[in-house]
């Protein structure tokens, strides 16, 4: 390349502005959804969150937050404080009934709407995704169908149990269904049967699911509340 080509080419580049974001779009409630692995205790271990967080627009945050850990459910209220930034950037902190603090980082979406995030403690979870919900929520927000996807592995809990790995797609009709259960807090329950593979081969894996309505309804994010799971799920709605 001439050496006049490569000025402008540069010179091209640095004109491109940087991206910038209100950080006065996050206020409000969101669901968020936490997967992976953690090493946080030692070993590495799957793990999945799942919580409903609101952020006041003035740095502080409220909410709940369960995980699957080791196979057992833990539920906590969490309070804490956040810092977004105009460049799209923003962390927060989160501390439980015990006292214990979690941290988190990520790039939130100039509409406000989608944060994209990790643990930020070494060890912590990698893949976390935090979307708007609805300050409150009735059937009337679920959508006609929806396609999912679940991914994860399960612990044995007891001498009869094996451990199975998680990774399926597919679609499911809400009415066909038939138990999906909507709170007013826009959380949602409901059961899935999808394939999974244990030492004893490819088996049906019935679910039960908790999750979160987000995008005005159009998605759930969920994880599996059974015993010895750690399953992650994601619904999209098919509707246009």
């Amino acid at each position: 390349m001439c050496a006049k080509c490569l000025f402008w080419t540069l010179l091209a580049a640095s004109a491109v502005p940087a991206e910038v974001c209100n950080p006065a779009v996050l206020a409000g409630p969101y669901a968020f959804q936490l997967s992976g692995t953690t090493t946080i205790s030692g070993s590495p271990k799957p793990t999945a969150s799942l919580g409903r967080i609101v952020l006041d627009g003035d740095g502080n945050v409220s909410g709940t937050a369960s995980a699957m850990f080791s196979g057992f459910l833990l539920g906590n209220p969490v309070n804490g404080t956040y810092e977004a930034k105009p460049d799209c950037s923003i962390a927060w902190k989160l501390q439980d009934d015990s006292g214990a603090f979690q941290h988190f980082s990520g790039k939130y979406w100039a509409d406000g709407r989608r944060v994209e995030f990790q643990q930020s403690d070494p060890g912590g979870a990698r893949k976390g995704i935090m979307v708007k919900t609805l300050e409150a929520c009735t059937s009337a927000n679920l959508q006609p169908d929806y396609s999912f996807t679940v991914t994860g592995n399960t612990t044995p809990m007891n001498e009869v149990d094996v451990a199975r790995s998680v990774s399926a797609s597919g679609t499911v009709n809400v009415a066909a269904n038939g138990s999906f259960q909507v709170q007013s807090d826009c959380s949602v329950l409901f059961r899935l049967t999808v394939p999974s593979q244990s030492s004893q081969g490819s088996e049906p894996l019935p679910m039960n699911l908790r999750g979160f309505l987000v995008d005005d309804g159009k998605g759930i994010l969920a994880f599996q509340t059974d015993p010895g799971a750690m399953v992650a799920a994601r619904l999209h709605s098919n509707t246009k």
